[in-house]
């Protein structure tokens, strides 16, 4: 069998690392890999055992499979899989088993036999765990090992669902989840508290048996955990660092999840390198962070140090050097006067509070600026709405009606049969019709009264409702033609000079990821106004903000309009003190918002530049052709 062909593992990297640009790029690659091995013990008249993971990571990889046994013959017939792990206790046809995640999206649509399809069992009792964990390591014995298993990482570095303190020697058993795994869980079990407290896994032993592993990462919030398992040292609390002893283990990850890599964040202490301006800008902060100086007071000296004296060589002196990246910041600052002014705008976002949350300041700028703005809503967010938001405006309705303000016949039979369902509702049901739409409708309610504390009118809000996000489910269908041309037609409806689109990619669910990739698809061959494509901006949501060395514009913010953009976050009421999918960080979104905000504005105080009090980052993604 043809082995990988990653990249040389550069400085301190412990693990062969695959990076690559194009998210969906890691599918195909991985894919194509998977296949090799298939087809290469068919050739020699074996069959291919592989060890397969769950969860929206390898979604990508098992649609290139089934595109591959459908368009070119890829055979499954003598595969035999086992899956890393599964949810005790489980009944194996609920929306949240893995053995019904592992059939809908991948083996319904392969010619594999049922019989070769091992998932650990969610429903065997606790008093015959131990024997179902023998066997199945018994099974993957007589099956002939594991030629190629497939993993994830988790927040805390688990692989499968073996936890900090999980052991070199660990086999397929019972073993109590982390909370922190169980928080990052909650969004699918719609709440922390309905998360199984255990899971079936196969052990770490069982894992590095495999002869080949294949390991996954997406998104920047998988920046740390990718970088303390490919540079760290080997620890029981971090059980992905295991895998640095395993002679063929590859690690593909987009961008994002590599982007604190030694090679990625600071690629001068590694090698040489070409001092691009780009580059340079991130090497003279990350100096003045390193000697905590402003830009202006960097010395020879410090240069030196920190093995840098080839970028001042290359500038001629350090004060050359200095003056260069501080100027380079300080231009990237734009107040309102410098904003864009009687332009038509469309900022696109993903959910009904994004908006608000990423943009408020720049919205209530552009407002005063007298721009035709327009807010396109890509998605519903009616699955962040709790049942009992639906209880309380069902009852604000009945007692209007109560007072004939409305007639009584208007809200009696959608009343009952949204009593009727939400009496039934266990964890996880989809939500029937009615109350998907009540959601819906109270998300669209607080999305018009947030962007109306920014002065704008209600007519400015869109609500394009994509169909990709209307499952029912934390789980979304592909981007297909009926979204793009949504966002098609909102485009050329309004025809706009400027387009602002969520760049932030690490949200839990990847919905903004899907919402871009619609706008992407949209923007391919459009021409606005005047022949010209519009520029885009893209803006980050509640996950992360963009580093001043990476913004293209930095908007500063007053405290009063840091107030104002904070009251429009308000305004999203459901979102607000408990949010359904709050992700790791457990603050509140305008929390977390005041303290982005203000720590971009300190980060350039830090460096030497003007101080203010608070500052939102954007980054310029095209320009007019």
């Amino acid at each position: 069998m043809t082995a990988p062909q990653p990249e040389a593992r550069p400085g301190s990297e412990r693990i062969r690392t695959v990076i690559v640009d194009d998210h969906d790029e890691i599918g195909r690659l991985v894919a194509r890999r998977i296949a090799e091995v298939i087809r290469a013990k068919q050739a020699a008249g074996g069959h291919a055992v592989l060890g397969l993971a769950t969860g929206s990571t390898p979604i990508g990889v098992y649609r290139e499979l089934i595109r591959m046994h459908q368009e070119e013959g890829l055979g499954f017939g003598g595969v035999v899989t086992f899956n890393l792990d599964e949810y005790h206790p489980m009944d194996p046809g609920s929306i949240h088993s893995y053995h019904r995640f592992m059939w809908e999206n991948l083996f319904s649509q392969l010619d594999i036999p049922p019989a070769n399809v091992h998932i650990p069992r969610g429903d065997v009792p606790r008093s015959r765990m131990a024997d179902e964990c023998r066997r199945y390591e018994e099974a993957i014995i007589e099956a002939g090992g594991i030629d190629l298993q497939l993993l994830g990482i988790g927040r805390t570095g688990h692989i499968g669902f073996n936890e900090p303190g999980s052991g070199l020697e660990s086999r397929t058993r019972l073993v109590t989840l982390d909370l922190v795994t169980r928080q990052d869980g909650a969004a699918d079990f719609f709440g922390e508290e309905n998360v199984p407290r255990e899971a079936i896994t196969m052990g770490v032993a069982t894992i590095l048996e495999a002869r080949e592993i294949l390991i996954l990462a997406t998104g920047e919030h998988k920046a740390d955990i990718v970088r303390r398992a490919v540079e760290g040292e080997v620890d029981h609390e971090v059980a992905a660092t295991f895998l640095q002893r395993h002679p063929q283990t590859t690690f593909y990850l987009d961008s994002p999840a590599g982007a604190n890599l030694t090679r990625t964040a600071t690629p001068w202490l590694v090698g040489p390198v070409e001092w691009a301006p780009q580059l340079v800008v991130r090497a003279v902060v990350w100096l003045s962070r390193q000697t905590g100086k402003a830009i202006l007071k960097l010395t020879q000296r410090d240069y030196a140090e920190h093995h840098l004296s080839s970028l001042v060589a290359q500038s001629g002196s350090p004060g050359a050097l200095n003056g260069v990246v501080f100027n380079s910041l300080g231009a990237r600052i734009r107040g309102r006067s410098k904003l864009p002014r009687d332009q038509r705008v469309v900022c696109f976002s993903p959910h009904p509070d994004d908006d608000v949350i990423s943009m408020g300041g720049i919205l209530r700028k552009l407002v005063e600026n007298g721009n035709a703005i327009t807010v396109a809503y890509m998605t519903s967010g009616n699955l962040a709405v709790f049942d009992h938001d639906v209880r309380r405006h069902l009852d604000f309705m009945r007692r209007l009606a109560a007072e004939r303000r409305i007639p009584e016949n208007a809200i009696a039979e959608l009343g009952r049969r949204v009593d009727e369902f939400l009496a039934r509702k266990r964890p996880g049901d989809v939500d029937i019709p009615e109350v998907q739409d009540v959601k819906r409708l109270i998300r669209e309610s607080e999305a018009v009264a947030g962007i109306r504390t920014l002065g704008l009118d209600d007519g400015a809000a869109r609500f394009l409702n994509l169909p990709f996000y209307q499952t029912g489910r934390v789980r979304k269908d592909p981007i297909d033609s009926a979204d793009v041309a949504i966002v098609r037609r909102s485009l050329e409806e309004v025809t706009p000079d400027l387009v602002f689109v969520a760049g932030d990619l690490s949200d839990p669910h990847g919905t903004h990821r899907m919402c871009k990739e619609a706008i992407d698809r949209a923007l391919e061959d459009y021409t606005g106004a005047g022949g010209r494509p519009p520029e885009v901006w893209l803006y980050r949501g509640a996950w992360q903000e963009w580093p001043v060395t990476e913004a293209t514009w930095l908007v500063p913010l007053s405290q009063e309009e840091l107030r104002l953009k904070i009251q429009a976050i308000f305004k999203h009421q459901t979102q607000k003190d408990t949010a359904p999918f709050p992700g790791p960080d457990e603050r509140e979104f305008w929390q977390r918002v005041e303290a982005r905000n203000k720590g971009t504005a300190g980060e350039l105080d830090r460096l030497g530049l003007a101080e203010y009090f608070a500052m939102e980052a954007y980054v310029v993604e095209k320009k007019a052709m």
